[in-house]
């Protein structure tokens, strides 16, 4: 087992990572629990990890209580919030129990937000499903839903008391799925990381194919990066852990553009918007050109989306900076971006007009 501590004084925890982990977290989850129940929460479609967990929770002398819930970005709402807290209530969580989010981004977001305000905070773990969610989202603590203003603008910083990865649960999942959540592996290497990087360029077809040495060492990798960036900067006051939202201003908006469905998934959005933030960088003279284009060519080398027409977007310049307006990190009218001097040099840039951004993405779309 692999074992990266998320070091935050009082709220650290660990992140565990063991391919066949979710058969035996009763083990894991024994101390946690106390003799107490622990309700689990998960969406319709993963019926057999939910079975594979309660047999293991049940194993350990661990009653369990499960709440499915709908897949899909759409349960990251007011209505799904409500219906979600009022269960725990019925159920009697106390301050001190633990809530398992067992799914994706979707569901531990949910979940997170969810336990920050039941009681005022109770606790929960994190049993990531999806690529995405085992590199990025169920790690750091930043729990939110979506409204119709836009994408997490309600949520609350709440730490996991745990975080169990299992690879090989990734062996289900779509490829599609799987795609869009490299997209926040290649991340680390775009922003701070220029060796890994190249070992992306050189694994991520063994990664995407299922390779689960290559997967492994991934997965870890990108947990220990983003351990230590949050270990830094965890309400992201000092600027640091902004680094971790590259591409996701430009793909927000995107996502926006789509209303938050399937037409483009989170880490599809992500990875379109890294593909324009380093392509604005060089329309800006800030990145080299070619360092660009190769963003861009791995990008579509795994098939994922590197631009506005690859993720399907048709809406003007002006529309997609408008979705913008709406971003969370806005302050005193000015929205930092996430820009590049080159690959693994990333930097927050809070000088950048959005009539130029708007300009810039008219362009694109041409």
């Amino acid at each position: 087992m692999k074992s990266i501590p998320v070091a935050l004084g009082d709220r650290s925890y660990d992140v565990r990572i063991e391919a066949g982990l979710l058969a035996c977290a009763g083990e894991a989850l024994a101390p946690l629990a106390r003799g107490r129940a622990m309700p689990i929460v998960t969406d319709e479609n993963l019926r057999p990890h939910l079975a594979t967990l309660q047999s293991s929770l049940a194993a350990a002398g661990i009653a369990s209580e499960a709440i499915l819930l709908p897949p899909g970005e759409a349960t990251k709402s007011w209505r799904q919030l409500e219906a979600l807290t009022d269960r725990l209530l019925e159920l009697g969580v106390e301050r001190s129990d633990h809530v398992i989010a067992l799914g994706g981004g979707v569901i531990g977001d949910l979940v997170g937000f969810a336990t920050s305000i039941v009681k005022r905070g109770c606790n929960f773990v994190q049993i990531p499903t999806t690529l995405l969610a085992q590199v990025d989202s169920s790690v750091g603590g930043k729990t939110a839903i979506n409204t119709r203003a836009g994408k997490n603008l309600i949520g609350a910083f709440h730490q996991p008391a745990l975080v169990l990865i299992d690879p090989d649960l990734l062996a289900t999942l779509d490829p599609r799925q799987v795609r869009a959540g490299y997209a926040e592996v290649v991340k680390y290497g775009l922003i701070d990381d220029f060796a890994f990087f190249e070992y992306c360029e050189a694994n991520a077809a063994a990664l995407l194919a299922g390779d689960s040495e290559a997967r492994a060492y991934a997965i870890a990798h990108s947990v220990a990066a983003k351990a230590r960036i949050v270990g830094e900067d965890e309400r992201e006051t000092s600027g640091k852990r902004a680094l971790l939202n590259l591409g996701h201003t430009f793909g927000h908006a995107l996502e926006a553009e789509t209303d938050f469905s399937d037409k483009l998934l989170h880490g599809e959005g992500v990875a379109a918007g890294m593909a324009l933030a380093f392509a604005y960088s060089a329309r800006r003279g800030l990145c080299p050109t070619q360092d660009s284009q190769r963003v861009a060519a791995h990008l579509r080398s795994v098939g994922l989306p590197d631009g506005l027409a690859a993720a399907g977007i048709t809406a003007s310049g002006a529309a997609l900076v408008e979705h913008m307006l709406h971003d969370k990190k806005m302050a005193a009218g000015t929205l930092p971006f996430l820009l590049a001097r080159g690959i693994g040099q990333t930097f927050l840039d809070k000088t950048v007009e959005l009539a130029d951004v708007a300009g810039f993405l008219d362009a694109q779309s041409r």
